[in-house]
């Protein structure tokens, strides 16, 4: 495969995996078993516990409850989405 194809399926990735957390309802990730291996194992939470239902919240602009899972959601969520922007871009201009 070559580099404007990759470019292009990664792009695509990102497009589809953030429409999917839109439509996705904000309480999606809220019910279910722990994932995180200290909550498992040691019963205890990491720093990270909470980050994804926090962000989750957050794309759903439910500022509130964003914070109470995970208060450093505020700083978390805005750089990652600014280097998937980052990321995008330079994408784009690898196709273009």
């Amino acid at each position: 495969m070559d580099q404007k194809a990759s470019s292009i399926l990664e792009l695509g990735l990102y497009l589809f995996i953030g429409i999917t957390l839109l439509v996705l309802p904000a309480d999606f990730f809220d019910t279910g078993p722990a994932v995180c291996f200290s909550q498992t194992f040691f019963d205890r939470p990491c720093l990270g516990c909470g980050m994804t239902r926090a962000c989750m919240h957050l794309i759903h602009l439910d500022f509130a409850t964003a914070i109470d899972y995970h208060p450093f959601c505020v700083v978390v969520a805005p750089l990652l989405a600014g280097l998937i922007a980052l990321r995008s871009w330079k994408l784009i201009r690898r196709i273009i």
